[in-house]
């Protein structure tokens, strides 16, 4: 398990557990009441320290190491040997950095597309940190216009920094594709619903991210850039990255306040890495539930809520 710099005061108070679970191990000394006393300090020092987490701290676990990915999420809520894999955009090629394809939750067929990151350095690389290039939301698009002819509910996991920024994605068209998305998206006549599982940055998030529903789980982030890129554009460096963060209002209950989102999908104490089965299944509800609400409306009823939606955000009420 890997802490953040916030986290240190729980490592060391983990250490001092593993201690003594050690000392009673190889003493024979009954050391339970010790044990038992340094456990609920733990759980204090938890409920006291991701209780007040500032914007920042957020962003930092967001980006956890250990904090589980797309695919994590699809193997864990999946019923068993479910998810189908497809690949390509029909035009130019397929892009690690956005995975798609067929699973169902509890024998519900569901399409289900998100940005995926990397464990190792390899891994990273090769999935672009989670930045996808426009084929991976052509791939996308071409997943979601699939699932409509079927009439398949979509689901789309949102961990993104922003789309790949590099000079190939500009010239195959990064702009239009992202642009072609909402498009596209804010016209289809199937269910969709979107979850920040982690990062969701600018247009990168909002390429996928146009639902009938929004969540974000709770310890994300969701904004027009990232703070760090926000600091350097204001402040020409990175050193104000948390008055960044401050000033972006990026966290869940600021979106939610902002009607941006439609709810917030709680974690474990300590993220959803500290138990992620735990996550798996509160995220697979809560899809399950949104398919059952919206199973009613007609194609063009979730074209219309999903257009009104997105027209209201940011209306001005005198």
């Amino acid at each position: 398990m890997e802490y953040l710099s916030f986290e240190l005061p729980i490592k060391e108070l983990m250490d001092q557990y593993q201690t003594c679970s050690l000392v009673g191990e190889e003493s024979g000394v009954d050391v339970k009441l010790a044990c038992s006393q340094i456990e609920d300090k733990i759980l204090e020092k938890k409920k006291e320290i991701y209780g007040n987490l500032t914007p920042w701290q957020r962003v930092q676990m967001s980006r956890h190491p250990d904090r589980p990915y797309t695919l994590d999420y699809i193997h864990g809520m999946a019923d068993k040997g479910s998810f189908l894999e497809l690949h390509g955009d029909r035009n130019f090629a397929d892009d690690p950095a956005m995975i798609g394809g067929l699973i169902t939750l509890d024998g519900q067929k569901v399409m289900i597309l998100g940005t995926q990151k990397g464990r190792t350095t390899k891994e990273r690389q090769y999935r672009r940190f989670g930045m996808p290039n426009p084929e991976g939301y052509r791939k996308a698009l071409r997943l979601m216009k699939l699932a409509e002819k079927f009439n398949i509910p979509v689901v789309t996991l949102v961990d993104t920094p922003g789309a790949y920024p590099g000079l190939e994605a500009e010239e195959r068209g990064q702009g239009e594709a992202i642009a072609r998305n909402i498009f596209e998206m804010v016209q289809l006549k199937t269910p969709i619903f979107t979850y920040i599982i982690g990062e969701g940055a600018s247009g990168g998030a909002l390429g996928i991210g146009v639902g009938n529903k929004v969540y974000m789980l709770e310890n994300t982030w969701y904004t027009v850039i990232a703070p760090e890129s926000c600091s350097s554009i204001l402040w020409r460096n990175w050193d104000h990255k948390e008055d960044a963060a401050n000033a972006l209002n990026l966290t869940p209950a600021d979106a939610l306040r902002e009607k941006f989102i439609d709810g917030i999908i709680e974690e474990p104490l300590g993220g959803a890495h500290y138990d992620q089965e735990t996550t798996y299944l509160n995220l697979k509800n809560s899809i399950l539930q949104n398919i059952k609400a919206f199973s009613k409306f007609t194609g063009q009823e979730l074209e219309t809520q999903r257009q009104d939606k997105f027209i209201a955000m940011g209306q001005f009420k005198g």
